[in-house]
């Protein structure tokens, strides 16, 4: 019978070709756009899986408030490692990783350098702690000795060659001589340290070797004894804070005590967090890499799983639609002995064979289209056609989507009643009107839904856009790495600043962009107790620093080379002032020191304040600033003049080049740095984009099926309609109205929806907008334009037949 059923529904897709394209197609796109989501998602979880033990490893991190100020650390103090060793029995060994960033890199017996982009410190036991092995060089010592390193892959192949890299000397930064101990393939892509490849010898870092635990700068992870339950560890991490934090805090402020510290409102709560947990549910502000975003997973897999029901929702509305055709058949068979079992199987094992159909082309779809959704999303990912757990799932999802979405038709189509369907009164006893009207709601409701989230999205990030910063991105170069033009640095900026498209030039590593941060906390003047902390950042700047960027003053006056005190002077921020309890007027002439409670320490005067700019993203709000007067020559910020920015890139380039040939140019400009920092928020956008296209798409052709079916079903009605004086716009009004208003409660039930899921994403956002009226307003108005648009056309096609013809239909 199997047979059978497989040979008559091969005949019957055949004898109705644009019904079946129209079925395997809709079906495909539903299925194609929810496999290459499901791979995505697949990628995301995958996160440092990789790594042997990867259950055991954990991170301590640490939430900490002090001086006014609230952060998530994902880095802990440098003894941090050595105490959960030595102290705490559930753990087996502990390691550390210190990010250093980019490095200027060359063999010892050359001048020119090479920039690799991301490196880092890393404790001897890293690749027991990872169950890592080396291409070259061994594991148990070549971390060990001082001044040694490993190099990835590429890495090793870019400066040696993978055979002869081992016991080479190089020079990091022109300053520091190493030699390679080791080799390492590359880091997977979807572990934490991908996009690392030099990683150096901790026991050559001298900061390292310090038990300073005000400072939080090592990535700490820990491997805990296959026994040991995390809950169990977390209490007695906590009491770190009163064996080692308090007492190191009392060499500074005798007397302290840990409940002393907490009455303040100050707080350091450490806690670990699981390292395959890391890329989604971590909220620290710096990481290894950059991070995911497990909200982000939540909303692509109900768009998933919704195009996938749009889809099937399409195939029932389009199979109901056809059922008239086959009103007929049903009857003959039924008179034939054929029972509703029977029946049911033959209409499953159509919609089976169209579902095996459908994922062929499926998968074809997927494959295209894999390239530009890896672009889309930033991800590498591919097909894995290699791996046989990947097919059998392919074929159970089809299996399951064939049987949800064929059991409507095939259980409606059973029921028809054969001595009506026979006598030609098959179009009255098809029944299912409000099922059929629930898919059109249920389709529509999804569609709008993505559409306000698509609106709210890209409205945010025009926000971003638009919205005053505080400085001035835009024309502004920036010059990575100029700490390699060394003694030559003053000279290349006074060089650089007399080209005609240059405006001005500042040399700091402190930009409102990514760039580097340093915490440290302040004392007014006689005011030394920790209770009276402000916590804020410090930037070292030069002369030209607010002129550059066009930060504006609140108060007071900016650095000048004029006045030789400027060396003791120090610029805040609107908020600093605020946490110091003065207005910006008030905090002129203020003195403020960063020795901790030392009366004796350096002091520094505030001669202005700068008005609040967002130095960070505006997930967050705009924290205390303090710029002083300094040597920091990570970047070379520079304003150009309206005009040929290629020119005055080539001109800039060309002294660079002219003063240090031997250090690569890399530059960058300030707005494309900004850019960068909601990429995130730019690629949920896009993919918001491409697939509400895709969910309306599957919802019209759901609609235009079942407008065909409305139109079929009332052709002697609009026969008599038109025989009575009724005109094709009249019919066609009529018949639309119909369906706009199973779009309007589907606009109804979405749009509160739409509305409260935006707002809960808005909420990352200190700054965001407000889902203003209009957006809902155009979501609906575009849900109902689709709406006419699909449907007009069946409309205007049942209006304008000659009703002799219409009357005349069996």
């Amino acid at each position: 019978m199997f047979k059978n059923h497989i040979k008559i529904a091969w005949r019957s897709l055949k004898r109705q070709p644009f019904f079946t394209f129209l079925n395997i197609f809709g079906l495909a796109i539903g299925m194609a756009g929810g496999l290459i989501i499901a791979l995505y998602i697949h990628n995301e979880l995958s996160y440092d899986k990789m790594f042997a033990d990867a259950e055991r490893i954990h991170r301590v991190n640490a939430d900490v408030k002090f001086g006014g100020d609230e952060s998530k650390s994902a880095e802990t103090a440098a003894p941090m490692a050595a105490v959960l060793e030595n102290d705490f029995s559930q753990v087996e060994m502990a390691t550390r990783i210190r990010n250093l960033g980019s490095i200027l890199i060359r063999r010892s017996n050359t001048n020119n350098n090479t920039k690799e982009l991301n490196s880092a410190f890393a404790d001897a036991n890293f690749f027991e702690m990872f169950g890592l092995d080396l291409l070259a060089g061994d594991p148990e010592t070549a971390l060990k000795e001082p001044n040694t390193l490993i190099l990835t892959k590429t890495a090793a192949e870019k400066h040696f060659g993978v055979s002869n890299a081992v016991g080479q000397e190089v020079l990091l930064d022109n300053s520091d001589t190493y030699t390679v101990t080791g080799i390492i393939d590359d880091f997977p892509k979807n572990s934490l340290l991908r996009n690392h490849s030099v990683l150096m010898a901790m026991s050559g870092y001298e900061d390292a070797q310090q038990s300073e635990w005000g400072s939080h700068n090592y990535f700490t992870f820990i491997k805990l004894i296959p026994s040991a339950q995390i809950e169990d560890f977390q209490e007695p991490l906590q009491g770190i804070v009163g064996d080692y934090l308090i007492p190191w805090v009392q060499n500074i402020y005798p007397g302290i005590t840990e409940e002393a510290f907490r009455e303040t409102g100050n707080y350091v709560n450490y806690y670990s967090i699981p390292l395959t947990d890391i890329h989604l549910y971590s909220e620290a502000r710096i990481e290894l890499s950059a991070n995911g975003d497990i909200q982000n997973i939540y909303i692509l897999s109900f768009i998933g799983l919704f195009l996938i029901l749009l889809a099937s929702v399409n195939f029932m509305n389009l199979s109901t639609a056809h059922s008239l055709k086959r009103a007929k058949e049903v009857g003959i068979r039924k008179t034939l002995g054929s029972n509703k079992s029977g029946l049911v199987k033959q209409f499953l094992t159509e919609s089976g064979l169209i579902s095996f159909m459908s994922l062929i082309v499926a998968v074809v779809i997927a494959i295209v289209a894999m390239p530009f959704f890896n672009e889309l999303a930033g991800t590498e990912i591919g097909v894995p056609f290699a791996n046989p757990i990947f097919w059998l799932a392919l074929l159970v999802a089809a299996l399951v989507l064939s049987l949800f979405s064929g059991w409507y038709p095939a259980f409606f189509m059973s029921r028809f009643i054969p001595v009506k369907v026979l006598k030609g009164l098959g179009k009255g006893s098809v029944g299912g009107g409000n099922i059929r009207n629930s898919l059109v709601v249920f389709q529509f409701a999804i569609s709008v839904f993505l559409i306000v989230g698509t609106l709210v999205v890209f409205k945010q990030l025009d926000y971003i856009q638009s919205k005053d910063l505080g400085f001035s991105k835009d024309q502004v170069l920036v010059v990575q790495d100029f700490y390699g033009a060394g003694e030559k640095g003053q000279a290349l900026q006074q060089e650089v600043q007399k080209l005609a498209q240059v405006e001005s030039a500042t040399i700091s590593s402190f930009l409102p962009t990514p760039s580097s941060r340093s915490d440290y906390t302040y004392f007014k003047e006689g005011f030394p107790n920790q209770e009276d902390a402000v916590n804020m950042q410090r930037w070292l700047v030069d002369y030209n620093y607010l002129k550059t960027l066009d930060i504006k003053l609140k108060a007071g006056r900016e650095f000048s080379k004029q006045r030789i005190t400027d060396s003791t002077a120090v610029i805040i921020n609107e908020t600093a002032a605020s946490l110091l309890g003065l207005s910006p007027e008030d905090a002129l002439g203020l003195r403020v020191s960063s020795d901790l409670g030392d009366e004796n320490g350096e002091f520094f005067t505030v001669i202005g304040v700068i008005e609040n700019f967002h130095f960070e993203t505006l997930r967050d709000d705009i924290g205390a600033l303090s710029l002083r007067l300094g040597s920091s020559t990570g970047n070379m910020a520079i304003r150009l003049n309206a005009g040929d920015f290629s020119s005055a890139v080539a001109g800039i380039e060309s002294v660079w080049k002219k003063n240090i040939p031997e250090q690569p140019f890399a530059y960058s400009f300030m707005e494309d740095s900004f850019n960068n920092t909601y990429q995130a928020e730019q690629r949920l956008g896009r993919i918001f984009i491409v697939f509400t296209l895709l969910s309306i798409f599957i919802a019209c052709l759901g609609l235009f099926g079942l407008a065909a079916f409305n139109a079929e079903k009332r052709t002697k009605e609009i026969g008599v309609r038109k025989v009575l004086g009724a005109s094709v716009s009249q019919i066609s009004y009529r018949l639309t109205m119909d369906f706009l208003k199973l779009v309007g409660i589907a606009i109804l039930i979405s749009l509160p929806l739409g509305w409260y899921a935006m707002n809960k994403w808005l909420e990352d956002f200190s700054y965001r907008i407000e889902i203003s009226w209009w957006v809902l307003a155009l979501a609906g108005l575009l849900a109902i334009g689709i709406a006419i648009v699909t449907v007009s056309y069946q409309s205007i096609k049942a209006a304008i037949v000659n009703p002799v013809k219409s009357l005349r239909t069996e």
